[in-house]
């Protein structure tokens, strides 16, 4: 090759990373946000869909390898590795820059589907899935984390209303396709399950093509430590802590093997504040954040949301299946008021935020909307409810989630150091997904063992109702009345011998709505707490740069952007933080 076209190539190289990088005052243009948002969303979306496309398809997976009864390890396995992962891509993507880590993410998060669609058995589709779930981990922190880098505050929930509406579509096709792919027997000479995991591949792969060729961010080089033994310690604690929470319904709350792994997690919690304490600001989650009363106030206030979020959206298919009959792709379907009130609340609470500059009145009124939500279904959900009645209630549900995404995750960044974005975007991520895992399993141990209780009342009202069908209440109540691992035979009986199963269903489920009514108003008590900051004007990128005094070099290797020449600095002194913590 001449050296012409050496030199050719290397100016199409440079034009192309100049073309998405920013300019000499950290700016990016609308054309370049958008161009860099095309492939979070096409990232972001594929991490939201697996899980819900899996959910889904889960028992006939499980059926076909043979192994229902391990079925849950594969939900476990990636829940597990992706919310451990979550709090370390936002550590080092601050230390090291955000391109490499997003780019890992969705190369493992590929291989980790590819893997799962040639699974064998079930024990190898739990360990592919908590491949994958490694990967999904950084996907939806580090693209907030990416906004936060080039978008300024002031203009940032604009942008990310958008992750919203990828999010709730991923929510109305996720069963749509999970439904339709495992009810085929074959597709293309491979099981249609397997097709959850293969079209990943492709999707992944564009994805990952859009993010080299677009995403091209500076940061600084400094000095730093590894906490290691953090994130061991994090481990430590976290893992027995999801395994109690996904399996203690079945093993018993206060069985040999749950009290092994709280006492396990307290050892790992204990193991992870001393490593905390003596990483000081290298710490994987430094704890002088929790000092800062937006931080504080938003993880805590992230994981009551979390646990009363995954209340409603856990329970409302399983209304829809069980009670109303409606298969997993039709129920998908009529969960669509929700996910369109979860895009109009974010996109509208996008707009006024940049518009007004104030975010702190949207988590107080979406937790209103979801208290009133949750409320009404507790009293308006039955066996005979249509769904078109519940259609106001998932609405105001969504309006209310709508209302609460972005906004905590914007006064958050808008808070920290801009040199602290990722790990403070990635740890509100993390106490959402906590406080999701906490709820989803004391939601289902509540539900569960009303159950049996509720079921035999109504079984008992329809036997006195009906004397000549009395027998057979008593058979099917003895056999079937409290369980729910196969709820099949409620939609294979006929309608008088169904309806007691779906009385006592509703009448359990109107309970759990309650209890989840209650827990998200104590959200609005932490919410209250919440600082109303001034909105800052400047990107991640421009303030750090603000802080620096110098240009930092982009995290392509290699590529220099901004004034030729110049070196960041090794090692930046500690920023005296944002100014105030305050209400402006």
């Amino acid at each position: 090759m001449s050296q012409s076209t050496r030199t050719t190539a290397a100016e199409r190289r440079g034009a192309r990373a100049a073309a998405a990088a920013p300019d000499a005052s950290g700016s990016f243009t609308h054309r370049q946000i958008v161009t860099i948002l095309v492939g979070l969303m096409v990232a972001m979306f594929l991490a939201a869909l697996d899980q819900t496309v899996v959910a889904t398809a889960i028992r006939i997976i499980a059926d076909d390898l043979q192994g229902y009864d391990l079925q849950a390890w594969a939900t476990t396995a990636f829940l597990i590795t992706s919310t451990i992962a979550t709090p370390m891509y936002g550590k080092l993507s601050d230390i090291y820059g955000r391109r490499p880590f997003y780019l890992f993410a969705i190369t493992v998060f590929v291989v980790g589907s590819a893997l799962c669609g040639i699974a064998d058995s079930m024990y190898q589709l739990a360990a592919f899935r908590a491949v994958q779930g490694i990967g999904a981990g950084g996907l939806m922190s580090m693209a907030l984390a990416i906004i936060g880098d080039i978008v300024p505050p002031r203009e940032r929930s604009r942008y990310q209303g958008y992750f919203m509406a990828v999010f709730g579509t991923s929510s109305v096709l996720g069963p749509v396709i999970g439904g339709f792919l495992a009810g085929q027997s074959s597709i293309l000479g491979l099981d249609g399950w397997r097709w959850i995991f293969w079209i990943n591949v492709p999707l992944g792969l564009m994805a990952f093509a859009v993010v080299w060729r677009v995403l091209h961010l500076p940061h600084e080089r400094r000095d730093h430590r590894i906490d290691w033994p953090g994130a061991l310690a994090l481990i430590t604690f976290l893992v027995p802590l999801l395994i109690i929470a996904e399996q203690g319904r079945i093993w018993g709350w206060s069985s040999g093997r749950a009290l092994t792994c709280y006492a396990i997690g307290a050892v790992g919690f204990a193991l992870f504040v001393l490593a905390e304490r003596a990483y000081r600001d290298d710490a994987l989650l430094p704890l002088r954040l929790f000092g800062n009363r937006t931080f504080a106030v938003s993880g805590i206030g992230s994981v009551v949301m979390g646990a009363g979020m995954f209340g409603g959206l856990l329970l409302l298919p399983q209304y829809l299946q069980i009670v109303k009959g409606s298969s997993a792709t039709v129920a998908g379907l009529q969960m669509i008021p929700l996910v369109a009130g979860i895009m109009a609340g974010a996109l509208s609470s996008g707009i006024a935020i940049s518009k007004t500059g104030r975010y702190k009145i949207f988590p107080l009124v979406g937790i209103a909307l979801m208290v009133t939500a949750l409320l009404s279904m507790s009293f308006v959900v039955g066996a005979d409810t249509s769904v078109w009645t519940l259609v106001p209630f998932m609405v105001m549900l969504g309006l209310g989630l709508g209302f609460n995404f972005q906004p905590v995750i914007l006064a958050v960044q808008n808070a920290v150091s801009p040199r602290e974005m990722g790990v403070a975007t990635s740890s509100v991520t993390f106490f959402r997904q906590m406080g999701g895992t906490i709820g989803t399993a004391a939601f289902l141990s509540i539900l569960f063992t009303r159950l049996p209780q509720d079921i035999g009342s109504a079984v008992q009202d329809a036997a006195r109702a009906n004397p000549e069908l009395a027998p057979r209440f008593e058979q099917l109540g003895a056999g079937n009345g409290g369980s729910l691992e196969d709820t099949s035979f409620i939609q294979e009986l006929p309608a008088v011998l169904a309806l007691p199963f779906k009385v006592g269903f509703s009448d359990s489920i109107d309970v759990v709505f309650l209890i989840a009514a209650c827990v998200v108003a104590i959200g609005f008590f932490v919410f209250l707490f919440l600082p109303q900051l001034a909105l800052s004007t400047k990107s991640g990128i421009q303030a750090r740069q603000e802080e620096a005094g110098t240009p930092p070099e982009d995290d392509a290797a290699g590529q220099v952007v901004h004034a030729a020449g110049t070196a960041a600095p090794t090692s930046v002194p500690p920023p005296a933080g944002r100014p105030g913590d305050a209400p402006s």
